[in-house]
């Protein structure tokens, strides 16, 4: 960790309320499915969390090693840049999430000495398929993927495995067996941010409200979770909260923008905004006002992601809170292979620490540049 990365993390550390996202992702043991209890979650977790993990709790078994993966690959050591790895990233960097993601796994190789190649499919699945086989082609040992999808990456992930490649995914889901198909996840509890999101457009609305849900993109595990999560939490706990319109926007803020507005027209009723991501956030307050309302106040709003713009929005009201979605990977991706390529090994499920934006640390985690 440079010296710039380790005061965040020591004024992460000072600020006191750090909390994690979820009672499970604090521990090195519990359940990867989300927990339902008290949460007091703090924007003082971003910095901190890079280089901390939450595997999943007590282990079901021996974590995944080079041995144990698909019937055994060759053991590597990521000492002295003797081992070429491969990152294929899955969307463009303009996005803050991608670029903050692909900068931690350039700054982790760049100090452990290893020669990174590097892939962007720009959003397109079949493109990411082509990369991450060229990427072996250039001699890659090991692969860590973004994937677009979670259906879409069969043929590489095939081709990966037939060669005796370890993959290990970030962020996203793949379809497959963890230790079989590639050797674990690491990424956020999508279906606990969900929750937290459900909980904080409670507290916005006093538990009343009429929602408009603007989903992801259909088909990868990250709409799916913060779907179920926040239906199930209503369900659960706030009978007077209902979800009158969903329909997806795909994690874009133009395409949130004029899905809002359609919903507005159709809905004239809603008074609650919950989006999936914080490009989709950023487009329904332009159309709320648009629709000759104001964000915050007559359409209360909650997003995940934590991107700045975001942030800031809850700092100014526009927002009712904001739940980060972790994108420093680095430390935690090449620490997880160097325990694959060890004994330790690696848990099918590692759960990275998020923050949680409000209105009362928002303001205060922006000027500790705590907000990517």
């Amino acid at each position: 960790m440079n010296a710039t990365l380790r005061a965040k993390a020591a004024t992460a550390a000072m600020l006191a309320a750090g909390l994690c996202l979820t009672a499970t992702a604090c521990t090195n043991s519990g359940s990867t499915t989300a927990a339902s209890g008290s949460r007091a979650p703090s924007a003082a977790n971003s910095a901190g969390a890079q280089q901390v993990e939450s595997p999943s709790a007590a282990p079901t078994g021996s974590g995944c090693t080079y041995r144990s993966y698909a019937g055994g690959v060759p053991r590597l050591s990521l000492a002295g840049g003797a081992t070429v790895v491969g990152f294929s990233q899955s969307e463009s960097t303009s996005n803050p999430f991608r670029a903050t993601e692909t900068k931690s796994i350039e700054d982790e190789a760049k100090r452990l000495g290893i020669k990174l190649i590097e892939r962007n499919a720009n959003a397109d699945v079949n493109a990411q398929n082509l990369q991450i086989e060229d990427m072996i082609a250039q001699g890659a040992k090991a692969l860590i993927v973004a994937p677009e999808n979670s259906d879409g990456l069969g043929p590489a992930l095939a081709q990966a495995k037939a060669k005796k490649i370890p993959v290990l995914t970030i962020d996203r889901t793949v379809t497959g067996t963890a230790c079989q198909d590639f050797i674990a996840f690491i990424g956020s509890n999508f279906y606990g941010q969900a929750q937290i999101a459900a909980d904080d457009l409670a507290g916005a609305t006093h538990a009343q409200a009429h929602i408009a849900i603007l989903q992801g993109t259909p088909g990868n595990n990250v709409s799916a979770d913060r779907t179920k999560g926040f239906t199930d939490q209503l369900v659960a706990k706030y009978t007077n909260m209902k979800v009158v319109a969903s329909q997806t926007g795909n994690f874009d803020q133009t395409d949130g923008q004029k899905v809002m507005e359609q919903l507005l027209q159709a809905h004239p009723d809603v008074n609650a905004v919950y989006a999936e991501n914080d490009a989709m956030a950023l487009g329904a307050i332009q159309a709320i006002r648009s629709a000759g309302k104001t964000p915050g106040k007559d359409i209360k709003i909650v997003s995940i992601d934590g991107i700045q713009q975001a942030v800031q929005g809850v700092a100014n009201g526009q927002l009712a809170a904001d739940i980060e979605t972790n994108p420093r990977f680095g430390p935690l991706a090449f620490q997880s292979l160097q325990d694959f390529f060890g004994a330790t090994g690696v848990q099918p499920k590692v759960i990275i620490k998020d923050g949680h934006f409000t209105g009362a640390n928002a303001q205060q985690a922006l000027a500790q540049g705590l907000v990517y």
